[in-house]
């Protein structure tokens, strides 16, 4: 009989040399990736050492995530390896960048302990298109900072300061963006923002506020960092001589409102979130240093 000549082999023969299970052969017999060269008397599928190869190479197109069509594409010579390739890597890249985002997504509900509410509001913020993105900062800029007469120069940079997550975004980028997008849409956040900015304004007849650009300013946050490293509690004397050297002879009850006026509002927490989604390098949380500032600038005041 055909079937039992060394150099024809029968389905069940093809499925001992390369270790598939027949009814897989089977199917991609039946698909034309990899189709009998004969048949036996009896009408059984017969094979040769070449579909032995043609099997072989079937299983690692199949491996590496190809279709049985695109295989078949591939084998009948209407395409290449690489073109099915460059298509594949192109799909595996956004696969990824899916799952990256839904890693994140889980990875703040596990931490947070989210309701089903809550993880669904994340999920929706974490895959927004970036026109939907930058609508949400864009409705942030300008409730917080329309109208204001604030310095030319900060507002520019501030309306032209992107807030935006990259092509592949890393999980640490997404789950800051989830937080950012809930907190630039929180109306009292916004409204904490504004307070910030109207008291850091300037008003007709009247010039630049004192402690204006405290938050702007970070040689203040340093100084008062390398202070707090040598031990000077806020309410010595040493402290005044400090806040001497920071604001001069500012008015220091306007100064201690500002700065009240952004710890409250987290502008330490809202910057280094920025930062994250940035991923850009952030310098440390400073809300110890702006902390100290204020419990200084309580002493005078209740001097």
């Amino acid at each position: 009989m055909d079937d039992e000549r060394p150099d024809v082999l029968t389905i069940g023969r093809l499925a001992h040399r390369t270790g598939l299970p027949v009814r897989t052969l089977r199917f991609w017999s039946d698909r034309g990736a990899v189709p009998p060269v004969a048949r036996s008397a009896s009408g059984y599928r017969l094979y040769d050492t070449e579909s032995v190869a043609r099997v072989e190479l079937v299983r690692t197109l199949r491996e590496l995530g190809l279709g049985l069509d695109d295989v078949c594409r591939v084998l009948s010579g209407r395409t290449t390896v690489a073109e099915v390739a460059d298509a594949h890597v192109a799909a595996l890249d956004a696969q990824i960048r899916s799952l990256k985002v839904s890693r994140a997504v889980l990875s703040t509900v596990s931490k947070r302990g989210s309701t089903a509410e809550e993880t669904a509001l994340m999920n929706r913020l974490a895959r927004l298109s970036a026109a939907e993105r930058k609508q949400i900062i864009d409705e942030f800029k300008e409730e917080v900072f329309g109208g204001l007469d604030i310095d030319p120069r900060l507002h520019d940079r501030m309306r032209a300061f992107s807030i935006e997550l990259p092509d592949d975004p890393s999980p640490e980028q997404v789950d800051a963006w989830i937080e950012l997008a809930e907190l630039v849409q929180d109306p009292g956040f916004r409204a904490r923002m504004r307070t910030v900015l109207e008291l850091s304004s300037p008003t007709p007849g009247r010039s630049r506020p004192p402690g204006a650009s405290i938050w702007w300013a970070r040689q203040v946050v340093q100084t008062v960092a390398e202070v707090r490293e040598r031990g000077i509690a806020p309410e010595g004397r040493a402290a005044a001589e400090v806040l001497s050297e920071l604001f001069g002879d500012a008015d220091r009850a306007a100064v201690l409102v500002c700065l009240e006026a952004g710890i409250e509002a987290g502008m330490e927490h809202y910057r280094g979130l920025v930062a994250r989604v940035r991923g850009q390098y952030s310098a440390p949380d400073a809300t110890g240093e702006l902390e100290w500032l204020a419990r200084a600038l309580r002493t005078v005041e209740q001097a």
